[in-house]
């Protein structure tokens, strides 16, 4: 999951390297993002089925080959493909894979927790990644950076046997058939409210992931700050994550999400409002990594409140479809609008308008 943050520090680089617009390098990373989400129910259900190794396994493999497409490609092509070929390893190695044997494996009183501790990886990930990348682009060029990260996520496939110490999916108290679990889901009120909800944290963190540095480099400052502003949104993201998905076992978890959201939007009308400075650049960093991975134990946890643990993987993995797809309109719309206007503005707009 740390990988996959790093990729709004290629944008500029690629785009300048290879002779195209930055929409073309935002259209594959939005493209990576859509291939996830809609792989995601797949691979949840799948894991939820059979266990969590041979997706892993898969998802490792196809993450690997992406990595190097991206590395050795030429044109606008070659990246879309290895977009793609992302998107789905980070479907089969990412939360679809991990959550539903976590939250079987814990118990009633611990889930909330346990599902906390579990997307925490993904953000002490992203905050060992951003510099670890950025510093091999820096010495080596982003040609090489990409090759290692291969290297490196080459680790997930032994990794995923870890899970297998977990309790099979048969073990869950219910026998509900998949089909009739997905029924249920969508006949629900709940189910929907998550997955709008679920759309805003997918736009507002691919625009901020993918267009964030490219942001602060139009306003004047150094690449570094872009980097620097990522780790601390990662960083934050650590101690967010634990927080907010603690704040669930304190109140409704439906109330932390509406706060939440809110907290996002004054944060996005700050970028607007504020005058930017390298010192306030970094304190919004640090309130939006509060705020970055909350979503995650509160909405799972939302999931497993209302339709038990047994499905939880497909579940998630159908409500985060719709994460993906704004995540696929804020990386994208974020190049597009630069493009035609040469601002952003529009877009942290967007971002106000969404969280409300």
């Amino acid at each position: 999951m740390g990988i996959r943050q790093t990729f709004g520090l290629y944008v500029a680089p690629i785009s300048r390297d290879l002779g195209i617009g930055r929409e073309s390098v935002a259209l594959a990373i939005a493209l990576l993002n859509l291939a996830w989400g809609a792989a995601a129910p797949f691979a949840g259900a799948f894991a939820d089925k059979f266990g969590s190794i041979r997706v892993i396994a898969a998802g490792a493999a196809l993450y690997i080959t992406g990595l190097v497409i991206m590395a050795n490609a030429t044109d606008e092509k070659g990246l879309v493909i290895s977009g793609v070929m992302i998107g789905l390893g980070v479907a089969g190695t990412g939360f679809s894979a991990v959550l539903g044997v976590v939250g079987r494996a814990a118990p009633d009183n611990k889930r909330q927790l346990a599902l906390s501790l579990a997307t925490m990886g993904s953000a002490v990930g992203q905050f060992v990644a951003l510099p670890f990348a950025h510093v091999l682009m820096d010495g080596y060029g982003w040609v090489f950076s990409l090759l290692v990260l291969a290297a490196v996520a080459a680790v997930m496939a032994p990794l995923g046997w870890a899970l297998a110490s977990g309790p099979p999916p048969a073990a869950s108290q219910s026998t509900q058939k998949l089909r009739d679990a997905l029924y249920e889901a969508l006949a629900h009120k709940g189910f929907w409210l998550l997955t709008a909800g679920f759309f805003v944290c997918g736009f507002h963190i691919a625009f901020v992931a993918v267009h964030l540095p490219g942001y602060l480099v139009e306003k004047g400052f150094t690449p570094q700050l872009g980097v620097i502003a990522l780790m601390l949104v990662g960083l934050a993201n650590i101690a967010g994550t634990y927080l907010c998905g603690r704040a669930g076992d304190f109140m409704e978890k439906r109330i932390a999400l509406t706060i939440l959201y809110t907290l996002r939007a004054v944060i996005f009308l700050g970028f607007l409002y504020v005058p930017l400075t390298q010192a306030s650049v970094l304190v919004f960093a640090v309130l939006l990594g509060l705020l970055w991975l909350g979503t995650i134990p509160l909405t799972s946890g939302m999931l497993v409140t209302f339709f038990g643990a047994r499905w939880l993987s497909m579940l998630y993995g159908v409500v985060f479809l719709s994460h993906q797809v704004g995540s696929f309109l804020g990386a994208w719309l974020g190049g597009r609008i630069y493009d035609a206007t040469k601002s952003y503005d529009s877009m942290w707009w967007a971002c106000v308008a969404l969280g409300v």
